[in-house]
């Protein structure tokens, strides 16, 4: 099983909106070929991906949550083959420990801000200290990008500082918000209604696909 952690300690940088669509995308290929079988785990305490997977239609490619079981521990169901975590602002410690250590990969969203700059660079930072982490790959996503302003090119020349991939820059589009609020992805619409996003989605789906080689 495959382990995708969607991390960062700041608050509000695109998380959830990164790890549903991420289990999306994975769920899409299990409709494809019939192998893939996808669960998307919260551990923030607000449950927001629990609350959007509650939202998803039974028609759509089936995304799992964790099988709860009175006295024991959350656990994937059986069979599955891909786990996105989406996890909590203020990660650190022992709960990052312990994740890490399940983690085959971490993509680290954040937005072009000077305070999310700050605190994925301290992340970043805590991260090389780590022994959990070594050897997991580490990826950054730019979130709600307009490449049109000043603060696009301030989190290009930030991005290009930490000397780690960056797979792409997603752009602000209500696409995402209206999708989520009917427990949808940008996977399960026609291509044609959101094709510039989609586009967009390309690298990281490469990245998916030399991660798992």
């Amino acid at each position: 099983m495959r382990v995708l952690m969607v991390a960062n300690p700041k608050g509000g940088v695109g998380k959830t909106t990164l790890a549903i669509n991420l289990a999306g995308c994975l769920a899409s290929r299990g409709r494809e070929d019939g192998s893939t079988r996808v669960m998307l785990g919260d551990v923030d305490r607000q449950q927001s991906a629990r609350d959007w997977l509650a939202l998803r239609p039974r028609e759509l490619p089936r995304i799992a949550s964790w099988d709860l079981d009175p006295g024991k521990p959350a656990r994937p169901p059986k069979g599955t083959t891909h786990a996105v975590i989406d996890t909590p602002a203020g990660l650190h410690g022992d709960k990052l420990k312990g994740l890490l250590k399940r983690a085959d990969a971490i993509l680290v969203p954040l937005q072009a801000s000077v305070f999310d700059m700050r605190a994925t660079r301290a992340f970043l930072d805590d991260l090389a200290e780590l022994k959990a982490a070594r050897g997991t790959q580490i990826a950054l996503i730019g979130m709600r990008v307009d490449p049109r302003t000043h603060s696009a090119g301030d989190l290009q020349r930030f991005l290009d500082s930490l000397g780690l991939p960056v797979l792409t820059h997603l752009r602000d589009t209500q696409n995402y918000v209206q999708l989520a609020a009917h427990g949808m992805t940008l996977f399960d619409v026609p291509v044609a209604r959101v094709g510039k996003d989609r586009l967009q989605w390309q690298p990281i789906e490469r990245w998916l696909s030399l991660i798992e080689a």
